[in-house]
């Protein structure tokens, strides 16, 4: 006999969204895998699984499914492949795909997959991309069958697009277990899984939440990161801006999708303090727009600007602001942070963008010396604009001539 936690019971609602949230041990991807092969017993669901990186279905997670099977004695019901498990009584089933490949996302491919009914997005604090979502969750449109789309998650930072969409902007708690509107949210710990769990693994729970609080909270519990675990930079607060030390620009530049950003520094070598604020994070500003701003914010003051885009610097120059290219070399970033590192750093209360990257900028792996390649537009300009002053044997000597 199966019996699963009784807050699956919502499952069995016509809710679209199902947000399934919790920490190890919770048993959140045992119960919602044996719900989907229940699921495959009505007719004419065709149920995609899916998670960001999935390669090898038939080796990393279809064997769970198996398990599944063995637990409700249903061989004779299914056939499975590499990547399908088929309902033989039914004709449902069940397709396994990855999001991401080699080139990138295949979320054409994922779209054009007929008569899907259930979209499921395991580990889905992986996927960071809220088009790719929208995208796929679009497609999800299937008119005689009850639509879902499941996402199963470790929960990461406040600033994933899942927290925001499906929790800050509804004024949901997170933790909670509840429905509103089109969306069912179910969170289970370890604790609502005990009698599952051994001895050792308890033991280790309680050396957790004895050592490591936050990390029980987050990583046991399923609580939301106020900041990206393993973050870069842990030496900065919020505090006004002092510029008794004159003040240096940085910019970065973006156009469509990635904003251009201008943020002002003041440096009190002495105290080793960096004062920041932020005064432009905006997408699709043509080049006299860029100028105006730059104006109205920097004045006469430096810029230094991202070197990738010497036109673009020179059309700015051309307009009578004072900017110069960074200086880019082998190891720049690495240096860049590592002067950045060496001070603290003070934020201004409304640069919020900038806070949000400081929140999330992280090394690329856990021992990697290459950070990752997003939550950076506002600090690749804070770095063009520090390591300029603190590597430039003429700095403070930036007036116009």
């Amino acid at each position: 006999m199966v019996v699963l936690n009784p807050k699956y019971k919502a499952f069995a609602n016509d809710s679209r969204y199902f947000i399934i949230t919790g920490g190890r041990g919770s048993g959140k991807s045992y119960s919602i895998n044996l719900l989907l092969l229940l699921l495959t017993y009505e007719t004419n669901h065709v149920i995609l699984f899916t998670r960001y990186t999935l390669t090898s279905a038939h080796v990393s997670i279809i064997p769970e499914f198996i398990d599944k099977i063995d637990i409700l004695d249903k061989h004779k019901d299914f056939h499975i492949t590499k990547d399908e498990i088929i309902n033989l009584r039914t004709g449902s089933k069940i397709l396994f795909k990855g999001i991401k490949t080699s080139s990138g996302t295949q979320t054409a491919n994922l779209k054009s997959l007929a008569g899907v009914t259930t979209w499921v997005l395991d580990e889905a604090e992986e996927l960071t991309d809220e088009d790719t979502f929208d995208k796929i969750d679009y497609s999800i449109r299937h008119k005689e069958k009850q639509n879902r789309v499941i996402l199963i998650l470790n929960p990461a930072t406040k600033e994933h697009f899942i927290y925001q969409k499906f929790f800050e902007s509804r004024g949901v708690e997170a933790g909670v277990n509840t429905i509103k509107g089109d969306t069912t949210y179910i969170h289970t710990t370890y604790q609502d899984n005990i009698s599952n769990l051994s001895e050792s693994f308890l033991n280790q729970i309680k050396t957790i939440k004895e050592r490591r609080p936050d990390k029980y909270k987050h990583t046991i519990l399923g609580g939301w990161l106020d900041k990206a675990e393993g973050v870069i930079f842990t030496n900065w607060r919020i505090g006004p801006y002092n510029k008794d030390n004159g003040s240096v620009f940085g910019q970065d530049y973006g156009f469509s999708t990635d904003p251009s950003t201008l943020v002002e520094t003041s440096i009190d070598k002495t105290n080793k303090i960096i004062y920041v604020r932020l005064h432009i994070y905006q997408t699709g500003l043509t080049t006299s727009q860029l100028a105006q701003l730059n104006r109205q914010f920097a004045g006469r003051d430096l810029i230094v600007a991202d070197n990738a885009e010497p036109r673009l610097i020179n059309e700015l120059k051309a307009q009578g602001l004072n900017i110069v290219p960074t200086i880019k070399g082998a190891d720049s970033v690495k240096y860049g942070i590592s002067l950045l590192q060496d001070y603290d750093l003070i934020i201004d209360d409304n640069s919020v963008d900038l806070i949000k990257e400081l929140n999330n900028y992280c090394w690329l792996e856990k021992k990697s010396e290459t950070p990752i390649d997003k939550f950076n537009h506002g600090l690749d300009a804070l770095r063009y604009a520090v390591s300029y002053q603190l590597a430039n044997p003429n700095k403070g000597k930036y007036g116009i001539r």
